[in-house]
């Protein structure tokens, strides 16, 4: 459901030059398939996932999700993707279900659907608690649910986390994680990235392994350790960017 070719994404540099964020990174993710973006900060990931969602426009290549083009057909993708991000911004003087309320009109949906959709996720998530306080008293973790409702409550087949757990604690960050492994049992389609390599093994059904925007590797976590003879992810991900860069240093990063 969601194919990626030769996708590029260049920013200008103050001496007239050009940095590719993204470079020529091609990958896809099938309906009831978890696949995981996986690199260091800076890696390209939240890049590439702003221009599947259209935030971004790619300076070459495409995607299509769910069959509709990007480029030709930026509307239709969005009305068929769900789409988090770790800094999607949200109005503090409303709360949390009138603010999912307003999205699901932005989406043309009726307001019982949105009520039983918007009761559903509260139940899920576990927030009735605070679904009638303003959105600025609440915590990281409680912010974060109502972004997910606010992403997926017009139920679409295409998912994209970026970094979905960053910030916060490890009662939160399990239950956003139960939830991606739902949204796979009802069929959809499952794209995100992270940097933690544990979050990886536990999730991913296929794992696209990308650094400095170029990709690294892809497939199964069984084939990447057929294929590079270790068996942490951590080993795994160096042994690729090893293999395929032109450093020759230590890698010192924290996964």
């Amino acid at each position: 459901m969601i194919t990626v070719e030769n996708l590029v994404k260049a920013f200008p540099l103050k001496d007239g030059g050009e940095f590719n964020a993204v470079d020529g990174i091609s990958f896809d993710a099938k309906a009831g398939e978890i696949v995981c973006l996986l690199g260091v900060n800076g890696a390209g990931k939240t890049t590439a996932m702003r221009i599947l969602s259209t935030v971004f426009r790619p300076t070459r290549g495409t995607a299509t999700i769910g069959g509709w083009d990007i480029l030709k057909n930026p509307e239709k993708v969005r009305e068929n993707l769900g789409f988090l991000s770790g800094d999607t911004g949200l109005y503090n003087r409303l709360r949390p279900h009138e603010f999912i309320r307003y999205f699901g009109r932005l989406y043309s949906m009726k307001d019982s659907n949105i009520t039983r959709r918007m009761d559903e996720m509260a139940e899920l998530l576990d927030m009735q608690d605070f679904m009638d306080k303003k959105i600025e008293f609440l915590s990281t973790g409680m912010k974060q649910k109502v972004s997910i409702v606010r992403s997926i409550i017009h139920d679409p087949e295409v998912m994209i986390f970026d970094e979905p757990t960053a910030g916060l604690d490890i009662l939160t960050a399990r239950n956003i994680i139960s939830f991606i492994r739902k949204c796979k049992d009802e069929g959809k389609c499952v794209l995100f990235s992270t940097h933690i390599m544990r979050e990886a093994e536990r999730l991913a059904d296929r794992i696209v392994l990308i650094h400095r925007g170029k990709l690294l590797a892809s497939g199964t976590l069984d084939d990447m350790r057929s294929e590079t003879g270790e068996s942490d992810l951590d080993d795994i991900f160096v042994y690729y960017v090893n293999k395929y860069s032109d450093e020759t240093e230590v890698l010192d990063h924290e996964f």
